[in-house]
């Protein structure tokens, strides 16, 4: 018996994953929220296996919500079921703690399948979301610039940016004015020849060798 519990706004979308984990065999709902503070608050006395999770929250954002229940629940496996389909938010819910990205038309046999597959140690992600990903995380070819290219501090703000910080608050962290980290931006976006945040991120994420530091 695996036991979910929900993080939804929603209370039409929260009863209809209600109704499907606990009419399905193998299935319990151990809870179902609201809001984030609600989600923290309930869940570890529940402390399920599996949380299906909202990114979209009244008070504070899913992602957020998941980085906090994965300090207060380490062992908890959580899977977003959203509408968000951009590799931006997909990156940062990942980078969270999050061990799935579904997207909410997905069919009620696939959500089941996605809460079987995570408590197994899978990782599953909706085709749509994974093609986007694969396209994020393409190797760069021999002629393209490296991470290497970029000078410490922006190899810094770089890993900020990668972790799912906005400018404001990497400007605080690295204790520089934001427009400092603007001007940083714009020469990463120029050394690495990409137009966006997340050609930047997917970039540094797969050219950098694990554990080293940046710069």
């Amino acid at each position: 018996m695996i036991s979910v519990a929900i993080v939804e706004d929603s209370a039409g979308v929260r009863r209809s994953l209600e109704l499907l984990l606990n009419e399905s065999p193998g299935f319990r709902c151990v809870c179902a929220c609201g809001s984030a503070e609600e989600a923290l608050q309930v869940l570890p006395r529940h402390a399920p296996d599996v949380v299906l999770m909202d990114i979209h929250l009244p008070d504070r954002t899913g992602i957020e919500c998941t980085a906090r229940l994965k300090q207060l629940l380490p062992d908890v496996q959580v899977v977003m079921i959203t509408v968000y389909t951009d590799i931006d938010t997909v990156f940062k819910a990942l980078r969270s703690g999050a061990s799935g990205y579904l997207l909410k038309r997905s069919p009620p046999e696939k959500i089941l399948e996605a809460i079987t597959e995570v408590r197994q140690g899978g990782a599953p992600i909706t085709r749509e979301i994974a093609r986007k990903l694969v396209e994020a995380f393409k190797e760069p070819t021999a002629a393209e610039p490296q991470v290497s290219d970029l000078t410490r501090r922006e190899n810094e703000v770089l890993d900020h940016l990668s972790r799912g910080l906005g400018n404001k608050e990497i400007a605080q962290t690295l204790s520089i004015s934001l427009d400092t980290v603007r001007y940083h931006l714009k020469q990463i976006y120029d050394k690495l020849h990409v137009r966006s945040r997340t050609e930047a991120v997917a970039k540094f994420v797969g050219t950098r060798e694990p554990g080293k530091t940046p710069g």
